[in-house]
C-alpha cells in the first residue's frame, strides 16, 4: 500500500513537470534579457622605441586570425612617415614587427583587422 502512494504522487510530480511551457522551466545556461557575450577579438602589442628604431611584439591568444599592421610617424618634417606591411598573426602566436626614421620618432600605433 505504502509503494503505490510514493509511486502515485511521484507520477504526478513528473506529469506537472512535464506539462509546463518551454518558457516557464528553468535553463541554468541560458539567462533571459542578457546580450550575448562580445566577440574577443585582438592582439595584444608591446611597442618598443630606441631613439629612431622602433619594435613591436604582438600575440594573439584567441580563435580568429588577426591582421596587424606597424605604423610610424616620424617627429621631422622632411623625415618619411611610414605604413607597414600586414602580417596575419594565427591563434596562440607572436609576430615582431620593426620599422625606423631617419631621426626621432613621435608616434607609433598597430592597426587590427579579423581575418575571415
Amino acid at each position: 500500500m505504502r509503494l503505490s502512494r510514493s509511486l502515485a504522487s511521484v507520477t504526478v510530480a513528473v506529469t506537472l513537470v512535464l506539462s509546463l511551457p518551454y518558457e516557464a522551466m528553468p535553463h541554468p545556461r541560458v539567462k533571459n534579457g542578457d546580450p550575448p557575450a562580445p566577440d574577443l577579438f585582438g592582439s595584444q602589442c608591446r611597442t618598443a622605441v630606441r631613439g629612431s628604431h622602433v619594435v613591436v611584439h604582438c600575440h594573439n591568444p584567441y580563435v580568429d586570425t588577426d591582421r596587424v599592421r606597424l605604423h610610424i610617424e616620424c617627429a621631422r618634417w622632411w623625415d618619411i612617415d611610414t605604413d607597414g606591411a600586414p602580417a596575419d598573426i594565427g591563434p596562440a602566436l607572436t609576430v615582431r614587427l620593426t620599422g625606423r626614421c631617419w631621426k626621432e620618432v613621435r608616434s607609433v600605433w598597430v592597426t587590427h583587422q579579423k581575418v575571415r
